[in-house]
């Protein structure tokens, strides 16, 4: 085996600490140690309110910039990237979104999403030459995700976006004294120390998977992708439950019975948001689409 030339000490970490509460661990009962596990995880919902004002601030600024025709990296290693690549990939789907309106970019490549590529987030400069080639811009946004808030790979690829004038955004679960950043955003919620001492993927992996669930939603919210609380912009076609879930959206919508809002989504090519614009404006699909693009998406301005 051979030791790293600099291995800097990490015990100030706050994810890094031990846990008083959990230091018995492995004498506790199962029921006991399940007990203690979900009462830790309690504290994820209070570390998630503490920083709700960054979070919203993130959201604000992603939105701005892909309504604007940018796109949004997330650049994590281990839990933290396979956690954003799972955001990423629910996007298009979810929202129809364009596959490279919001991508991830996981140390180690597509290989480290089922197995551990442990050094590659050591590399500084690998997440920046991945970003180069995807031509990223000042209209773009990265948003690096480091539970302990000292991954090279996420810094050098917020170092990167820098220089070419992209907007960043960091999330950690480290106070910002112990592992600061020069991110135009940073959020930090403050989960403490892991039941199971430096394992990010517990606490610190729950709440960064809650922060990307809120980011993507909300900004496709204020893109025009959601009515009400429906997913107006989900994709039919991709199977029969989604099919199921697009009729009954558009009937919710219009009024219309079930059969009568299938119908209809078959005749708008299984886009329900293209379905309920035919439906309100009296129209056929080509100008129910015009009308939706002058509107910018969103059906409440039609």
């Amino acid at each position: 085996m051979e030791w790293p030339d600099i291995v800097n000490e990490r015990s100030r970490l706050m994810t890094e600490r031990q846990n008083p509460a959990s230091r018995e661990l492995d004498r506790l009962s199962t029921l006991d140690a399940l007990d203690l596990i979900q009462r830790e995880d309690v504290c994820v919902h209070r570390a998630l309110h503490a920083a709700r004002d960054s979070i919203a601030r993130a959201i604000d600024v992603v939105a701005e910039r892909l309504a604007r025709g940018g796109r949004l990296f997330y650049v994590g290693a281990g839990t933290s990237g396979r956690l954003a690549t799972l955001d990423a990939a629910e996007c298009p789907p979810t929202f129809q979104s364009a596959p490279e309106q919001v991508q991830a970019i996981l140390a180690g490549g597509p290989e480290a999403l089922t197995r551990s590529v442990e050094g590659a987030e050591d590399d500084a400069g690998a997440a920046a030459a991945e970003l180069a080639e995807r031509k990223l811009d000042a209209r773009d946004v990265v948003f690096g995700i480091a539970a302990g808030g000292t991954t090279p790979f996420v810094h050098g690829a917020l170092d990167f976006a820098r220089e070419r004038g992209a907007a960043t955004i960091f999330l950690a679960c480290v106070d910002a004294e112990h592992a600061p950043d020069r991110a135009d955003v940073s959020i930090r919620v403050l989960v403490g120390p892991e039941v199971l001492t430096g394992s990010t993927r517990l606490k610190a992996g729950t709440a960064t998977k809650l922060v990307l669930n809120c980011v993507s939603t909300l900004v496709m919210t204020k893109l025009g992708k959601v009515y009400e609380n429906l997913m107006v912009d989900v994709n039919t076609r991709a199977n029969q439950k989604l099919v199921d879930r697009g009729a009954r959206i558009v009937a919710e919508v219009t009024g219309l019975t079930y059969e009568q809002a299938k119908q209809l989504l078959f005749v708008a090519d299984g886009e329900a948001k293209t379905a309920i614009a035919m439906h309100r404006s009296k129209c056929d699909a080509p100008t129910a689409r015009e009308r939706l693009a002058e509107a910018r998406g969103r059906l409440r301005d039609l």
